[in-house]
């Protein structure tokens, strides 16, 4: 039996080549347990065992082989896990810069078409809606001293937009560039007939009264209401699904350190009408009054406040007379002129100008440099002479 202790003996010291006390290992005692150590050691005849660096290496090996496979075949029968896993691994969204006020929009909104929508700025229609939504709003005389806008966006929000009014043709030629849906409730002779000629993307809601709804709260004409994602789906249907076209260049706010045109005002049409601006240094931006009261969208109750106010100085006359025995106003608005340019609380003087009726307005300075917009709303006042304008 000892001779059979000592060949057991033997082996167990070719194969680890450790030396122990006792000849054979008996096991622990009940009650210990087995303990291991970094080194082989010599201690009361227990068996302290550590791996060598090739074991640990086949070891690890092994477990990295079965687990894989293990998760494998685990994926491949239960797919739907696999597609819950990796659902919990969501990106940021992307983030690009918008082509009509240089925010930040997520790439789908440069996608959409652009749609303009006329405004009517009668006593009557304020306080309107969805006005402070839009990225760029031209301001100018519809006829009888009262004043009309065009608002114009990209997207397809669902916020009341209104109320909705007829055509006027200098609207629509500074609405051509943009490559934009013309949202209105008919219009001036003058305004049809350039519909027709330009191939108008039209959007008149005497033939497309679906998109647009008549409020129970105003009465007609002051009534005609509609929103972006109405009018963007009327656009989808009828084969509108973007527009191409070249944007105001823009730039980050760049507030001045000294301030030197904090209060606008401009003279148009009525005293009504009359329009004035008021810096707002904490938001470099200006916070527009009309016929001396705070401007506010309906939507929102709060006072409009665009980034960029610009008056250009656009000639004008008397035109046809109208059902309403007022004189439509013709603009001279293709050729150019000046221009004056309120941001960061400052003034930029310069030049407007307007090639054709498809071409891009341009604003630069006096060094015939392009002047660039800080990012976010613009609202663009024709005036028909500097004269109309002051500031301070």
């Amino acid at each position: 039996m000892l001779k059979s202790s000592k060949k057991a003996s033997a082996r167990i010291k070719q194969a680890d080549g450790y030396d122990y006390e006792e000849p054979v290992y008996q096991g622990p005692p009940k009650s210990e347990a087995v303990t291991f150590s970094h080194a082989p050691e010599k201690k009361r005849g227990r068996f302290h065992w550590r791996p060598t660096k090739k074991q640990l290496i086949i070891g690890t090996a092994l477990v990295m082989i079965v687990g894989g496979g293990l998760s494998w075949l685990l994926l491949k029968s239960s797919p739907k896990k696999a597609s819950i896993i990796s659902s919990h691994v969501t990106k940021a969204p992307a983030v690009t810069l918008s082509n009509l006020t240089g925010l930040p929009v997520t790439p789908s909104i440069n996608r959409l078409p652009v749609t303009g929508i006329m405004i009517e700025n009668s006593d009557d229609a304020r306080p309107q809606s969805g006005l402070s939504q839009a990225g760029i709003v031209f301001e100018a005389l519809a006829e009888g001293g009262i004043t009309r806008f065009l608002a114009i966006y990209q997207g397809n929000q669902t916020f009341s937009i209104g109320p909705v009014r007829s055509a006027r043709p200098y609207f629509i030629d500074w609405l051509l560039p943009f490559d934009a849906g013309y949202a209105h409730v008919g219009g001036s002779p003058a305004a049809l007939s350039e519909i027709q000629s330009q191939n108008v993307r039209d959007m008149n809601e005497f033939y497309n009264g679906g998109a647009y709804n008549r409020v129970s709260s105003r009465e007609a004409p002051h009534n005609v209401y509609t929103t972006l994602a109405s009018l963007t789906s009327l656009e989808q249907t009828k084969g509108w699904t973007s527009s191409t076209f070249i944007g105001f260049p823009r730039k980050a706010d760049s507030p001045s350190k000294t301030p030197t045109a904090t209060s606008i005002n401009f003279s148009i049409g009525t005293s009504d009408m009359w329009v004035s601006y008021q810096y707002n240094s904490t938001l470099n931006s200006y916070e527009r009054s009309e016929g001396g009261a705070t401007m506010v969208d309906a939507n929102t109750n709060l006072q409009l406040q665009p980034k960029v106010v610009i008056a250009m100085v656009v000639p004008w006359t008397d035109g046809p007379l109208d059902s309403s025995d007022a004189y439509y106003t013709d603009y001279s608005d293709i050729g150019s002129g000046a221009a004056y340019v309120f941001q960061d609380g400052a003034l930029t003087t310069g030049t407007w100008q307007k090639k054709s009726q498809t071409s891009q307005i341009t604003f630069t300075n006096t060094n015939g440099t392009p002047i660039k917009l800080n990012a976010g709303q613009t609202w663009i006042t024709a005036l028909g002479s500097s004269s109309d304008m002051t500031y301070k």
